[in-house]
């Protein structure tokens, strides 16, 4: 599995923007509520699934969007299915670090 990755500072935290590599460029709507997946934000880079992992764990600010990348969130017990949230048949997650 692969996955597009940007990372930043925001006010002294790691910030991991992630999607599944199959959603980028896309645009997800249900309604009023949409996202656009975008280069500019998630795309970065693409890195495997062991490199992705240790974004995930290393960050403290997560936008996550996507199958692969919500399960890997929550194998690795970061992200929990109380919070996923689905547009389009499409979960993303937000998660801070405490």
């Amino acid at each position: 599995m692969r996955f597009f990755v940007k990372t930043s500072n925001y006010q002294s935290s790691n910030m991991l923007n992630m999607c599944d590599e199959d959603l980028l460029g896309k645009v997800i709507k249900n309604g009023n509520a949409q996202i656009t997946i975008s280069q500019s934000y998630y795309g970065q880079r693409l890195v495997d699934d062991t490199e992705a992992k240790t974004l995930l764990q290393n960050c403290s600010i997560l936008n996550l969007v996507g199958k692969n990348t919500i399960q890997m969130s929550v194998d690795l017990k970061i992200g929990s299915q109380q919070g996923i949230k689905t547009i389009d048949d499409v979960p993303f997650l937000i998660v801070f670090k405490m």
